[in-house]
């Protein structure tokens, strides 16, 4: 049967081998897919192509293996991992999307996003993403020694955690607002996305027209995958 799968939020990390095990194991089991899209954060952080990521080749070599087998796989930039570039692509064979793209999903346009840029309640980490998604301090950033890299890094996740800790659930919410804005943008009812980690199948209306947002899970206790044929769409958990 026809059917093409999304996930995202893997957040992909060498302190929870588990999880990159189950994985590699999901990408060996799909290879009658249609094509796999990442939208984001399919690592906890990535510094650059440069870093040798201990203890995740394993997931590099078994994206490309599902590539080589003629499988699409589609990757959109994440918060955590904005930094991955043509090295990973040359690596693995994914083909690296713009942040918002339009794909034909059986027939019905469909936008896919990481999902960041929806939640405009968190003014202070839009500002955040303003000055890092800026591509030259990217380039500032790649200048440095891979181990300044990795401790940036670190103080950067700590201080996400803290901050996170501190605000109110809601502001990390997408905002209803910037997502008919988005749709109406790109001209589609249906939209894909991740980062809040707060699956789930929303469907509202929009001057009389019904729309329908889906959000995709993380990967923390357990994998979360959309699946999508022409017929129905369903999010399904995978065990870890």
């Amino acid at each position: 049967m026809a059917h093409t799968l999304f996930v995202s939020d893997l957040h992909l990390d060498r302190a929870r081998p588990h999880i990159a095990a189950a994985f590699c194991s999901f990408l060996q089991d799909i290879a009658d897919t249609d094509a796999l899209y990442i939208l984001g954060d399919l690592f906890e952080y990535w510094i650059g192509d440069d870093d040798p990521n201990i203890g995740l080749q394993s997931v590099v070599d078994s994206l490309r293996a599902l590539s080589s087998a003629g499988v699409p796989v589609h990757f959109i930039h994440g918060n955590r991992d904005f930094l991955i570039g043509q090295g990973f692509e040359d690596l693995t064979h994914c083909k690296i999307l713009q942040e918002e793209t339009v794909v034909d999903l059986y027939g019905t346009p469909t936008l896919i996003m990481h999902g960041d840029t929806l939640c405009t309640d968190d003014v202070a980490y839009q500002r955040y993403r303003s000055k890092v998604r800026n591509r030259w301090v990217q380039k500032m950033l790649l200048l440095l020694s891979v181990k300044q890299r990795q401790r940036i890094a670190q103080h950067l996740r700590e201080k996400s955690i803290h901050a996170t800790q501190n605000k109110p659930p809601e502001i990390m919410d997408v905002n209803q607002d910037a997502v008919i804005d988005a749709m109406h943008r790109h001209g589609v009812r249906l939209l894909i996305h991740g980062h809040t980690h707060r699956p789930g199948i929303h469907d509202f209306s929009v001057s009389g027209d019904a729309c329908r947002r889906i959000v995709l899970g993380d990967w923390y206790e357990q994998g979360s995958v959309l699946r999508c044929t022409p017929e129905a769409m369903t999010l399904e958990t995978i065990k870890a």
